[in-house]
């Protein structure tokens, strides 16, 4: 059974290449247009492994926000933060979150999924 991978991204063009990204490196994707639809799938889907998030996104809260809940609701997921607009401080991150600028490596990205499910 392949990982799952929750990826939110608002921006139509820019998630379809994340989930490729995603996809390419082995892990099922399950896309997210906000937080309250990837709480939802942290919810009502079992053995959810990677929280992959924007950052500036529109909803009930932004992807740092997010990260933060998701850390407190499932301590075991990993999770990887990307942003264009913003550059979080290290004190931003939640516990073992990882930063990504837009435009990201996709090599590099894929590394760190491959690292975060073994």
């Amino acid at each position: 059974m392949k990982t799952k991978v929750v990826v939110v991204e608002d921006e139509a063009l820019l998630l379809m290449m994340a989930v490729a990204i995603v996809e390419e490196a082995g892990f099922e994707a399950l896309e997210a247009r906000n937080a309250d639809e990837a709480l939802m799938l942290f919810e009502r889907v079992p053995g959810i492994r990677i929280l992959f998030t924007d950052i500036d996104m529109p909803g009930s809260m932004d992807g740092l926000m997010l990260a933060r809940a998701v850390r407190d609701r499932w301590p075991p997921v990993e999770i990887i933060i990307v942003s264009g607009m913003k550059q979080p401080n290290a004190g931003d991150l939640p516990e073992r979150g990882l930063f990504f600028s837009k435009p990201y490596d996709t090599r590099q990205l894929s590394d760190a999924l491959v690292r975060m499910a073994a």
